[in-house]
């Protein structure tokens, strides 16, 4: 009983650590692939109605803006406004940004399961490996302390 906790325990470490490296890729990945999309029309029509009251249309309003660059100059920018429009046509709320925040939290909680999944996945032979890493130091310093008859 004392080894299948072991096991389990080992077990687990290995996928944090695993789910952890891998979630260092691809959380950076799923971000900036959120922040890229957050403007096409397959994100404006998932996110339309969780910001836009009901029987509203979703459009993007786009404008030419500035930005401060790190230096403190300003550099000409383009920026983006979810607008729900109603039925006339006529603008009945605008969103500059909390559209773009839940798209890509969205993304990002997508790309952490696929790295807990790929973690499941690769825990097992991750943990092969470790063992005959660990293995391959123990056997060296075990050789060495064997005095000859």
């Amino acid at each position: 009983m004392r080894s299948a906790t072991t096991g389990a325990v080992s077990g687990c470490l290995v996928w944090i650590i695993a789910c952890g490296v891998i979630s260092m890729c691809l959380l950076p990945v799923s971000m900036a692939v959120g922040g890229i999309t957050s403007t096409s029309d397959f994100a404006i029509q998932q996110i339309a109605p969780i910001v836009c009251p009901e029987n509203t249309t979703p459009n993007v309003r786009t404008y030419a803006s500035t930005t401060t660059d790190e230096n403190g100059n300003r550099q000409p920018a383009t920026a983006y406004v979810l607008q729900c429009l109603d039925a006339s046509g006529d603008v009945v709320m605008e969103d500059p940004i909390s559209y773009a925040f839940i798209w890509i939290g969205i993304i990002a909680v997508i790309g952490l399961v696929l790295s807990g999944v790929l973690a499941f996945i690769l825990a097992a032979p991750a943990g092969v490996l470790i063992a005959k890493f660990i293995n391959r130091i123990r056997k060296p310093n075990q050789v060495e302390n064997i005095e000859p008859r």
